[in-house]
């Protein structure tokens, strides 16, 4: 067991790092990564840029590795225990194994690998919120042009490609009245969101498309037709096209159901990530799988229509393939890591240096 990558490990996620609010954590790791004799430091949208020099050889391209910084909730608080081999947390939030697991392996790997290429590290906020960090990156700084994102959970599948991403902001403006002595004279603005939720195509549409609500809220008091609600909404999918296309449906959809209810609706639709899938061939996936075999294990290349920081480096030029962290149960209070599985990372993460360095 690697006493320093697992005390490294629990250090961090002691660290409250949720979503916005990564701004000591990622300024606890720059000074973790100069200690090493790495450089460090942020680009204007406050994502960490670090680098190492190379080990055991000369003239190699660099190449990148990267995380995120930020966790989900609840982030809190978090006390991990090791148990039997397992960390988990110790109460009623998550671990943060997602993705404080994969910053820790790296580190691990970089600081006892024997031979690597130069190494660029790059470590982005506000992931779980909708990729905002990567997507504001200053990548003019970024030299490597190929790289591995540490930010899948099992070690046996490399994600190769994620969908188009559309995030669906609706607010709903009614009419106020006494629910008791007047309501004819109000417009419900719950009612009117409640017959545009029903009215649309959510969960998992074909292979590859799926739409959601996931948020909703409006009203104050029982006796009162509430003015005002909101919901959040969202569709995927793995051709930009019919993500495109089903987030023009949604929102005309909304809308009609709105204005026929009489309410008055504003609707803002930003498209996160748009979808994009790498070789099964491509040079990432082929040492990634060479390199996975130094464990034992056959990885098999997938398509996801979750999406990660990843969907934006390929868009940006950089190749980049997700490689496996070990977390289980992540974005959940059951969330957990085994040790022996972020060794195998570390390992994993050896062997690309020793690779790439060849």
């Amino acid at each position: 067991m690697s006493d320093h990558m697992v005390k490294q490990f629990m250090e961090l996620v002691r660290i409250d790092s949720e979503s916005g609010n990564e701004a000591r954590f990622l300024g606890h790791l720059a000074k973790e990564i100069r200690a090493m004799g790495g450089a460090a430091d942020f680009d204007a949208y406050g994502n960490l840029l670090g680098r190492f020099e190379a080990k055991g050889c000369s003239g190699k391209a660099p190449i990148l590795l990267s995380c995120h910084g930020d966790t989900v909730k609840p982030g809190v608080g978090i006390e991990p225990v090791l148990d039997n081999g397992v960390i988990r947390s110790k109460g009623d939030t998550i671990l943060g194994a997602d993705d404080k697991a994969g910053i820790a392996e790296v580190l691990e790997a970089v600081r006892t690998a024997k031979v690597m290429p130069p190494v660029e590290f790059a470590v982005s906020r506000q992931e779980e919120t909708g990729l905002q960090g990567v997507r504001n990156m200053d990548f003019s700084r970024i030299t490597a042009r190929r790289g591995f994102l540490m930010d899948n959970d099992t070690l046996d599948t490399i994600v190769i490609g994620g969908p188009s991403y559309f995030a669906i902001d609706v607010e709903i403006r009614g009419k106020a009245a006494h629910a008791g002595m007047e309501p004819e004279k109000g417009v419900n603005a719950i009612q009117a969101a409640a017959r545009a939720i029903a009215a649309l195509r959510l969960g998992r549409l074909d292979h590859e498309t799926t739409a959601n609500v996931g948020v909703i809220s409006g009203g104050l008091i029982r006796n009162g037709v509430p003015d005002k609600a909101m919901f959040l909404a969202e569709c995927r999918s793995g051709s930009h096209d019919k993500a495109a296309a089903l987030a023009d449906e949604m929102v005309r959809t909304i809308r009609m159901e709105c204005e026929q209810n009489g309410a008055k609706v504003e609707i803002a639709v930003n498209n996160l990530c748009k979808a994009v899938r790498i070789p099964e061939e491509s040079w990432t996936v082929n040492v990634t799988k060479q390199a996975l075999r130094k464990v034992g294990i056959e990885a098999k290349a997938v398509f996801i229509t979750g999406f990660t920081d990843a969907s934006v480096y390929n868009n940006q030029g950089i190749e980049m393939a997700v490689v496996g962290i070990g977390a289980q149960n992540e974005h959940s209070c059951e969330e957990r890591i085994a040790v022996a599985d972020m060794e195998k990372a570390v390992v994993v993460l050896t062997e690309i240096f020793r690779i790439c360095a060849e």
